[in-house]
């Protein structure tokens, strides 16, 4: 499995622009998708990202396809934490009129241990704290990319997320 290169970099997130990757393989990176996972929408656009993201070659740690055995709070945060703690790095899902407390810790979890993170949002909405960011300053300075394709898909994620992942992965 591929790991993430540590390009030092993490304050010069940039929004993407896709392109594709005209047949070039990817590296196999272990992936923790983070993100909201309260609503059949929600859950679907994650299972369909999901699926893309497997279809370039890599494993993808999805916690709603992991659910804790037990639905105690710290049963699902051991869990969580086990898929953290074996991914590469993480790529979250930044929609909502503000970020997912849960995918913001996450997000948090990863950076502290220096592990790469690639932030997504399709939603149209800014909720960011200055004139320059989409979203909040923390997070915006914890990732390594930031993609930001208003209304875009779960297609036109996994192309962006994909072209920032061979970015960020030696080869």
């Amino acid at each position: 499995m591929a790991a993430f290169a540590d390009n030092g970099a993490r304050s010069a997130a940039r929004q993407t622009v896709i392109t594709p990757n005209a047949g070039v393989p990817l590296p196999d990176v272990k992936i923790y998708l983070a993100g909201p996972l309260f609503t059949t929408p929600e859950r679907d656009f994650n299972v369909q990202l999901a699926t893309r993201l497997r279809a370039a070659g890599h494993e993808v740690f999805l916690p709603q396809e992991h659910p804790a055995a037990k639905r105690t709070g710290r049963a699902i945060f051991e869990k969580d934490l086990e898929g953290l703690d074996w991914a590469d790095g993480v790529v979250a899902v930044m929609d909502g009129a503000d970020p997912d407390s849960g995918t913001c810790w996450e997000c948090g979890y990863a950076y502290a241990r220096k592990k790469p993170v690639v932030l997504f949002r399709s939603d149209f909405r800014g909720s960011g704290d200055a004139d320059d960011i989409p979203y909040n300053a923390m997070l915006i300075g914890a990732a390594d990319a930031h993609i930001e394709l208003r209304l875009g898909t779960a297609d036109e994620a996994a192309v962006a997320i994909d072209a920032e992942l061979m970015r960020l992965t030696p080869r």
